[in-house]
């Protein structure tokens, strides 16, 4: 075989000072591994590769020559994984400046002639470097340490992705450790009948290479104890279209369980993970079960699976204590663990549960949901939504409250307007009806005593005397139509007096007994508006109480307690339902609570039909609000 046939790759490898970013470069790569292609893999490496040889090489390092005899290509994902773990390990090693040598035989099912030759040819082209440490991936790499002459002898070797049964009966060198590869298809079989249960028939797939074979053998052997309960049928001897065919047309309850397929019966190559495996997931009317990490993503729902990664683990570790001085002697070969590993867009292709999956498992490849992926903006949307939402139930309730004070205020104006007619008309009347006709009445008067002065004066003195009275009644009703306008006395005297004056006048014009309670209040301790207030609510309350209640006597009780007047005006008449006042009220109660509203004050009316009716006033004496004694001066 010609030395070209050996794909061969040197690199010197200085660790840089930066070795942090060179680490977390080869993390990514290595995290990327499964979906490289050859040219992908060969182009981040060397990208990777020229940025650490640019940086500056630590102090103190030691010189180190690695060969990595991998026993396939970088098209292939498991090798790649396994080839990233331990070149992330050599990077991140500050004690070592690495010369790496990488060899890919890319001869799964060479002959034991070709082997040979391979093993010649790379025995002649490493043989004058000081090798410090070479590393075997696979099975084929791991038996060229057989034969003679003896292969680098001194040299320690890690080796990894192998098997037992698959290197036969090559004797491990003395000088090697590594991690040995446990093919446990019956497993994969086991947990594909936990999540298919009903599953009666198994079609194991395989191809006809010498490695296909060599997994096919174990399998067989693992499968013996089941063939008493399922029907298990082995496609190993077919070419790919009449396999993709058969498996078009599967029974129900089948599985397909994938083991190896490097060239099918014609000797077509195939690429297991990348090719032969889409390929037959595509065609299959079943699920797919496979027994290697590398093959999750081409199509598998999983399985218990050789770990390619857990191996990179192993064989990196290993390189770096071997590099460090340690003898492989001492460091013992283990076998890496395998792990239940599932692609979860199959899991939802084929409706498996994940509750049925074993303990432990890892599910791969998950997508997220459409809450997964729109959460904050289905969120954000909501919360928008419930926002804007608010804001309009907040607007109308608002509108509805502006709309209702606008009808509240034209029903108030109308009242106002009806009222203060009202009241004029009821001035009018009384001036004309009663001040009008007495004035005319004393007019005549006079002119009748002028004219009988000179015949009867003492008749004339008694008609003058007579007018004179009636000209003093027609004073006091003046007097008392102007008090009931504005109150002298309550500018004058205060609210006390004025108060006192007018429930007396009140009861001696009614017949209302009235019986007024005051507390002597200094004019000077209470703001004219405020007492104004007091003087207007005793006024409409007992008004009220003479045009509605019915009662023939009522209090009136005005104190002065810490600067707050507290007026209460009750009555024992007829009452009424608070809950009808609005209905029922005129333009006197909403004026008194309008009144006490604008000047911080508390008014409040109790009252039950039966059990007469009560006015509760707090005001503050002195009120600080200038803007509200305005407006309650208007």
């Amino acid at each position: 075989m010609h030395p070209d046939c050996i794909s061969r790759r040197c690199y010197t490898l200085p660790v840089p000072q930066n070795l942090g970013f060179c680490v977390g470069l080869l993390q990514h790569i290595h995290g990327r591994a499964r979906l490289f292609r050859r040219a992908q893999f060969v182009c981040v490496l060397n990208a990777a590769l020229a940025w650490v040889c640019f940086a500056m090489p630590a102090h103190a390092q030691a010189s180190k020559h690695v060969l990595i005899i991998n026993e396939l290509g970088p098209s292939h994902p498991g090798p790649v994984l396994v080839t990233n773990e331990i070149l992330t390990a050599l990077y991140a090693d500050a004690r070592f400046q690495v010369t790496l040598y990488a060899e890919n035989l890319d001869a799964v099912d060479a002959s034991d002639e070709a082997q040979a030759t391979l093993r010649k040819l790379v025995i002649q082209k490493y043989e004058r470097i000081h090798l410090d440490l070479i590393v075997l991936i696979g099975p084929d790499p791991y038996r060229l340490l057989a034969g003679s002459p003896a292969f680098f002898p001194g040299v320690p070797v890690v080796f990894c992705c192998s098997a037992p049964s698959q290197v036969g009966d090559v004797q491990a060198d003395p000088n090697s450790t590594g991690a040995w590869i446990r093919s446990e298809p019956e497993k994969s079989l086991d947990v594909a009948l936990r999540l298919l249960p009903a599953t009666r028939q198994v079609f194991v797939v395989g191809g006809q290479s010498r490695y296909d074979q060599s997994i096919l053998s174990v399998a067989k052997a693992g499968f013996a104890s089941y063939e008493s309960r399922l029907a298990i049928a082995y496609l190993t001897d077919l070419p790919m279209a009449e396999l993709q065919e058969k498996l078009r047309h599967l029974p129900g309850n089948s599985i397909v369980l994938f083991l190896s397929f490097f060239r099918d019966v014609r000797g077509e190559d195939f690429v297991p993970a990348t090719k032969a495996l889409p390929m037959i997931a595509a065609a299959s009317n079943a699920p797919v079960f496979g027994v290697s990490d590398s093959y999750l993503g081409h199509g598998i729902v999983g399985g218990y699976m050789v770990s390619f990664e857990e191996q990179g683990k192993i064989a990196a570790r290993d390189s770096v204590e071997v590099l460090s001085g340690k003898p492989p002697q001492e460091i013992p070969a283990v076998y890496a663990p395998n792990v239940y590993r599932f692609d979860w867009r199959e899991l939802r292709r084929w409706k498996i549960k994940e509750s049925r999956l074993p303990p432990g498992s890892v599910v791969l490849f998950r997508q997220p949901g459409l809450w997964e992926r729109y959460k904050f903006i289905i969120i954000a949307g909501i919360a928008v939504i419930l926002f804007l939402s608010a804001l309009t139930i907040y607007l109308l309730f608002k509108q509805k409250q502006l709309n209702d004070a606008r009808a509240e205020q034209e029903r108030l104006s109308r009242m106002l307007i009806n009222n203060q007619e009202a009241e004029r008309k009821q001035i009018s009347g009384e001036i004309h009806d009663e001040f009008s006709q007495r004035l005319a009445a004393l007019s005549l008067g006079l002119a009748t005593t002028a004219q009988i002065i000179q015949k009867s004066p003492q008749e004339a003195n008694r008609q003058l005397q007579s007018l004179s009275d009636e000209m003093c009644k027609i004073a006091e009703g003046l007097y008392t139509l102007s008090h009931r306008l504005y109150s002298a006395t309550l500018e004058t005297l205060g609210p006390a007096p004025a108060v006192r004056s007018f429930c007396a006048d009140f009861s001696a014009k009614h017949g209302i007994e009235i019986q007024c309670t005051v507390d002597p209040i200094p004019r000077s301790a209470v703001h004219p508006d405020v007492a104004l207030c007091v003087f207007r609510i005793v006024q409409e309350s007992l008004r009220n109480m003479w045009q509605h209640s019915r009662a023939s006597s009522g209090q009136v009780n005005l104190q002065l307690v810490d600067g707050t007047l507290h007026l209460c005006v009750c009555d024992r008449g007829i009452g009424f339902n608070p809950r009808e006042l609005k209905e029922r009220q005129g333009l006197g109660i909403r004026s008194m609570e309008e009144r006490v509203r604008l000047l911080g004050g508390q008014f409040e009316i109790r009252s039950k039909p039966g059990q007469g009716t009560t006015i509760e006033t707090r005001l503050s004496a002195q009120p600080v609000s200038a803007d509200a004694l305005a407006q309650a001066a208007l």
